[in-house]
């Protein structure tokens, strides 16, 4: 059996996201990331946001909701990566945690991920995310 400790292209894009996701909203997202033609999927979000097809929209979409997030992310912890048999293809699993901008009260929510890498950059991302959890910090929901 062989065991290696190198990163797959997959793994190093994924912990490229991570730092990336601890960044200054003001920023602009890292848009060498994500391919011209990437898919987003969030299959538990709601409505229109379950898929997103295309770098341009995405962006669009992410540099918008980046600013309007009521949350100060400061922290990814319990982080997590799980290597398929494709190694353009990798699991991560982790949780964000931050602050709430408005009252000062910690937060955090968890998330898994699956990642395909291409060229170099992801063409494809699925995101699970802890729905309640998130409604519940925003106040949209009790916990």
């Amino acid at each position: 059996m062989t065991t290696t400790t190198e990163q797959t292209s997959a793994e190093r894009l994924f912990h490229r996201f991570l730092r990336h996701v601890l960044s200054d909203p003001a920023e602009s997202i890292d848009t060498n990331l994500w391919a011209t033609d990437v898919v987003i999927e969030v299959p538990f979000a709601p409505g229109g946001m379950r898929r997103i097809e295309g770098r341009d929209r995405f962006l669009a979409l992410a540099e918008e909701g980046r600013r309007a997030l009521p949350v100060r992310l400061e922290e990814v912890r319990d982080v997590v990566v799980h290597r398929s048999v494709d190694p353009d293809v990798v699991i991560g699993e982790y949780e964000l945690a931050g602050t709430l901008t408005a009252t000062g009260q910690p937060a955090s929510a968890r998330f898994i991920s699956v990642l395909t890498a291409g060229n170099g950059q992801i063409v494809h991302w699925r995101e699970y995310q802890d729905t309640l959890a998130m409604l519940a910090v925003l106040g949209s929901q009790p916990a």
